[in-house]
């Protein structure tokens, strides 16, 4: 059961229109690597964990990458907020307003749309959690190159917060997977 607070971890309040930051920022709403993908893989793989510890974490870090999920979706509707039809031609963006308009679809920065291939889940816990915290690392470097891009803090402040919580989830997968080798046959 999950429950839904109105509130963000982090407030988004981009005042600064920017359609190709917006575009980059495809990339952690519906890439490979991006909060969607993480949060379906973690809540699809917490059934596969062997104890409550496990699936009790894997919940933890699924709903909140949901709530990155809802961060990522502001900032690119902040980022787009007023854009023409010219403008998003300019950035790239034709393909995405012919089918959505200025709505968001969970495409990759490069158009590629969302499939359910980027949620990995084998049925072993520690090849799960080994590929967890690769997730981990590829979604804080892509935070890195991200925020390589711009110098607006209406966007480095939620960018180098999303960037630190995939350093806690890394340590967090990697605690469980010790744990899981120090006290469990794998």
């Amino acid at each position: 059961m999950f429950k839904y607070i109105k509130k963000m971890e982090y407030p988004i309040n981009i005042r600064n229109k920017d359609l190709k930051m917006a575009k980059n920022l495809l990339a952690q709403y519906g890439g490979p690597d991006g909060e969607f993908a993480a949060s379906m893989r973690y809540l699809n793989q917490r059934f596969s964990m062997p104890d409550e510890r496990g699936r009790a974490l894997l919940t933890d870090i699924g709903v909140e990458e949901l709530n990155h999920v809802e961060m990522i979706a502001a900032m690119v509707m902040q980022l787009m907020n007023g854009a023409s039809k010219a403008e998003l031609d300019e950035a790239g963006l034709t393909p995405q307003y012919v089918q959505h308009d200025h709505a968001l679809f969970p495409v990759d920065a490069n158009g590629v749309p969302f499939t359910a291939t980027y949620i990995e889940t084998t049925g072993d816990y520690i090849a799960d959690l080994e590929s967890d915290m690769a997730a981990e690392q590829r979604a804080r470097a892509t935070y890195e190159h991200l925020m390589s891009l711009t110098n607006d803090p209406d966007l480095l402040g939620p960018l180098s917060f999303l960037r630190q919580r995939e350093v806690v989830h890394f340590n967090r997968f990697k605690e469980l997977k010790d744990y899981y080798e120090k006290n469990m046959n794998s």
